[in-house]
């Protein structure tokens, strides 16, 4: 049987997988889910990395998997040599990538881990013997927030339901989980959906329901292009069987839909902040609605909740609500009643640098959306904060902040800048805001950053008014991560109140 005919039939956990040779690159959370899922069903398997957690490393040779540290600037000898069948690339491995150009080059099939997780996704089926339903997400903002949110919808209704994948854990953990599933609600990045879009017929998914939230132009290095970011992320509704959930306010979601290839009979279900068509969620006078899954759709609606429920909860500003509305839509789907939704939506939580009030100190509003990496993210909460001094900057990951500060940007009451690349922004300023004060922190140590922006911020706003951290960039240029920036922003504040917050305020500098 040739290697092509034998990966036509590895479609579920029972196929025979003993002895393939399966090349894993890269050794994080997501490159170890798939060597130990590979070494329990038999494969041959070769872990490339250039670094790797001890943890994970000591591991490998337990689950009986080998590993090879190194450079992968170059195909490595030892990969040439194990002539893999199969290999899997961890998301960060992007199509430019020498090892994956050398990969596809010589023919050799190229997955990610969501196509190997479909593949073996019956190992623990439901009473009935089918598989968990999966449920996609994805889009350039409010991925995680929505899935955690679906999940919870799902589960209140009475569903076992698991959030996986982008989120923080790896699909196949969710696929082998001996407690089983009725539903995966899988957050999926851009990366896994270019991998995705790779895959042969027979590892092709098909989800029950699908949703891309909105889209902006971001991880434009990774793709090489806007055009490419935007079909990988149009990947979410192929095939879906039932429900392709959009966004009516972003044109983009809509014609993905339209274009998609999908399942007969699937529905297209929009969402936005308006009043709802007869396929539609929405909101009419104060009521969050649903107008798509009920029998009467052309006359009535079904109450979920109320906005003034989601204000008590901390979940009203715009941009939570739309993530509301698409998640409510893809636990409709399953059949989760409006009480189990409204029961659930009265607990649910966002997590930490998501639109967070840290502090209310003498007047002064401090809030941590330090997960807004990118303009889109951050024209949100400019929205949910008008008026606010924006602390803003990082690594733009190659993408033009010009128009959200020329849209939003104009309305805040002024720019602390920070990052690396603090010049690109503060032109963005005087070209398109210019009657917007701006600030810059040139502070080189990371554990001084925020201890300034603190500082100048205090000192304009001085007794009223609200200070977002809201970057519009990505982290790694001064912080380890999203989190430990808004990690170390909550502590500046905190100390700045502690040290007695007035005798530091009113002693900025003069704006650039």
């Amino acid at each position: 049987m040739s290697t092509e005919a034998r990966l036509a039939t590895l479609t579920s956990w029972s196929s025979d997988w003993s002895g393939l040779r399966v090349a894993v690159l890269g050794l994080s959370m997501t490159g170890f889910s798939v060597a130990d899922t590979l070494t329990e069903l038999g494969a041959d398997v070769l872990v490339l990395s250039e670094s790797a957690e001890e943890e994970y490393a000591k591991l490998l040779p337990v689950i009986g998997a080998r590993l090879e540290l190194g450079p992968l600037d170059q195909v490595p000898e030892t990969l040439r040599e194990f002539a893999p069948e199969v290999v899997i690339a961890s998301p960060g491995f992007s199509p430019s990538h020498p090892v994956i150009r050398w990969t596809q080059e010589v023919g050799i099939a190229l997955w990610g881990d969501i196509e190997l997780a479909w593949r073996v996704r019956d190992k623990v089926t439901r009473p009935d013997g089918t598989p968990a339903d999966w449920v996609l997400i994805t889009g350039t903002n409010g991925k995680t927030t929505t899935t955690q949110l679906t999940a919870s919808l799902l589960v209140e209704g009475g569903l076992r339901a698991a959030p996986c994948g982008n989120i923080g854990v790896p699909v196949l953990d969710a696929v082998r989980d001996p407690a089983g599933f009725d539903a995966l609600v899988v957050e999926l990045s851009s990366h896994q959906l270019w991998y995705l879009g790779l895959s042969r017929a027979e590892g092709e998914l098909y989800p029950h329901a699908s949703v891309c939230l909105n889209l902006a132009d971001d991880h434009l290095v990774w793709h090489g292009s806007a055009r490419a970011y935007r079909d990988a992320k149009a990947l979410v509704y192929r095939n879906t069987r039932v429900a392709c959930v959009y966004n009516k306010a972003d044109e983009a979601t809509r014609i993905m839909v339209e274009e998609a290839e999908v399942v007969e009979g699937a529905r297209a279900i929009g969402f936005d902040l308006g009043i709802p068509g007869p396929s539609d969620l929405g909101v009419v006078e104060g009521l969050i609605v649903d107008r798509a899954f009920l029998d009467d759709r052309s006359s009535s609606a079904l109450e979920l909740t109320t906005v003034a429920d989601l204000q008590e909860a901390g979940l009203a500003a715009p941009h939570i609500v739309q993530n509301i509305l698409a998640a409510s839509a893809l636990a409709r789907s399953l059949g989760v009643a409006p009480e189990a939704i409204h029961s659930a939506l009265q607990s649910f939580r966002l997590d930490e640098h998501r639109i967070q009030i840290i502090a209310r100190h003498g007047g002064i509003t401090w809030v941590d959306d330090s997960k807004a990496t990118n303009p889109h993210a951050a024209a949100s909460s400019l929205r949910a904060y008008p008026g606010a001094v924006w602390v803003v900057g990082g690594d733009l990951k190659g993408v033009d902040i010009g128009a959200l500060v020329a849209t939003a940007g104009t309305t805040a009451r002024a720019a602390v800048v920070i990052g690396v690349e603090r010049a690109a922004v503060v032109a963005a300023f005087e070209r398109h805001a210019p009657q917007v004060p701006v600030f810059e922190v040139d502070a080189g140590e990371t554990g001084q950053v925020m201890n300034r922006v603190v500082e100048i911020a205090a000192g304009i706003v001085e007794d009223e008014g609200t200070v977002l951290l809201a970057p519009a960039a990505a982290s790694f240029d001064q912080f380890s991560s999203y989190a430990d920036r808004g990690h170390r922003f909550a502590e500046a504040v905190h100390d700045w109140i502690d040290r007695g917050s007035a005798d530091d305020a009113g002693r900025t500098p003069p704006p650039l």
